[in-house]
């Protein structure tokens, strides 16, 4: 680990922080980088799992690769989501783990549960597509409301301006993020290279920031040679429940109470 994530952990992990200065300002600036879509594409992921920086992985549930991956990136210290497919404006088919808008209650929380239980060490969820069901409250209370049962947080994608997810995460008190960049909606380095700065420029401002991006060859290529040169910087990089801690003034991210563990198991039935 590189030092400067090293120093983000000790202080994260400390309680005996100055009393004169916050945590935030004990740190330096800090980005954490959510790659979604993990499942597919087996070469790829291990190249990003292989990676020494504490990157977060949202794996989509019942993909080939999604199991062994994940069971890989959780033993090379990778902080492990679900990447939950959501009905969106477009009508794109979203396979296997579908949450759809004309489901009722029962049949998107045993959507959901599946999917979960899917996901081998899963810590938290974020929507795959999702612009239409993350702008339906009743659909997003129903998710919420399912999550608060696990130790489990939630990062909107935000790939809709007009999503309540993160909002509605918070009322049912479920740790709720929200993506600022989006790394790779062009696949090309100049691309990659211009929002990775942006992602840098924000975490300056903010004292953390969260990108998202995808198993494309162009983005593994780009993080593979750019995050071991984030120290010369000045910059950490962390996990999402990391930038959730340093955001929320290091307490607890789950409070003390009935909680459901998510089995580490894979749900009964084929992956695909």
């Amino acid at each position: 680990m590189r030092y400067l994530a090293l120093l983000v952990t000790l202080l994260l992990s400390t309680t005996t922080l100055a009393k004169d200065r916050s945590a935030e300002e004990q740190l330096p600036p800090v980005i954490a980088i959510i790659i979604d879509d993990m499942g597919h594409n087996l070469t790829e992921g291990e190249r990003l799992i292989r990676m020494d920086q504490p990157l977060t992985l949202a794996f989509l549930p019942f993909r080939r690769h999604t199991v062994s991956l994940a069971r890989y990136a959780h033993r090379r210290d990778k902080e492990i989501m679900l990447h939950a497919p959501m009905a969106n404006t477009r009508n794109f088919n979203l396979g296997p783990g579908a949450l759809e808008p004309d489901m009722d209650r029962q049949q998107l929380v045993a959507s959901l549960r599946r999917s979960l239980q899917s996901i081998p060490y899963v810590q938290g969820v974020n929507n795959h597509m999702g612009s239409l069901l993350t702008q339906m409250r009743e659909p997003m209370d129903w998710v919420m409301e399912e999550l608060y049962r696990y130790p489990l947080y939630f990062v909107d994608s935000r790939t809709i301006a007009s999503s309540v997810a993160a909002n509605t995460a918070g009322e049912h008190a479920v740790p709720a993020l929200s993506r600022d960049v989006f790394l790779d909606h062009e696949q090309s380095t100049e691309y990659v290279d211009r929002q990775f700065r942006e992602l840098i420029r924000l975490a300056r401002q903010n004292g953390t920031a969260i990108g998202i991006g995808h198993p494309h060859r162009v983005t593994v290529d780009y993080l593979e040679k750019h995050l071991p040169l984030l120290d010369e910087q000045g910059i950490a990089i962390a996990t999402v429940s990391g930038v959730w801690a340093m955001r929320n003034s290091n307490q607890e991210m789950f409070a003390e109470g009935d909680k459901q563990p998510v089995s580490p198991m894979v749900a009964r039935g084929k992956e695909e």
